[in-house]
């Protein structure tokens, strides 16, 4: 099991990626240059804290766009479930369907969890916010699954 999480930080170049969206489209980060960039890790599609998450960015969505954000949700799922999630919630952005785990692990949000007395590893649920030059201006580690907009609203605006 690992122990700590390897995280990419502050300042510096967000890794590059390639993957496939919940269309089965292939995307690439540099494709996002010269937007500001939400990237965040969740642990599963559809369930209780995910959701709630997803919905939150969905209900500001349109004022996130406004202000020159786009926003990426990044899990393990498949692209039938991220679909699944999508329709189901009406999603209006992109998920990434990272079943081999690259991004996961290049982004360090992969390691040793505790839920109900029992150790695994997972996914940690953590934001990034990648600026248009491609470089991160924020690291959020404790994501509030309720309110994330206003976290990273906050931490921007200071």
């Amino acid at each position: 099991m690992s122990k700590a999480l390897n995280l990419p930080e502050k300042g510096s170049k967000a890794p590059e990626f390639t993957a496939i969206d919940h269309e089965g489209k292939e995307i690439s980060l540099s494709d996002y240059r010269g937007k500001k960039v939400i990237l965040y890790f969740y642990p599963k599609d559809l369930t209780p804290g995910c959701t709630n998450e997803a919905c939150d960015f969905r209900d500001n969505y349109d004022s996130l766009r406004s202000d020159g954000y786009e926003v990426i949700g990044v899990s393990a799922d498949g692209v039938k479930s991220h679909q699944k999630f999508i329709d189901k919630h009406d999603l209006p952005f992109t998920l990434i369907a990272d079943t081999d785990k690259a991004i996961i692990e290049k982004y360090g949000v992969w390691g040793e969890k505790k839920f109900m007395g029992k150790v695994y590893d997972g996914i940690h649920r953590i934001t990034f916010v990648i600026d248009e030059e491609g470089k991160i201006a924020e690291v959020i580690e404790k994501v509030k699954t309720k309110t994330p907009t206003e976290q990273v609203m906050e931490l921007m605006n200071n």
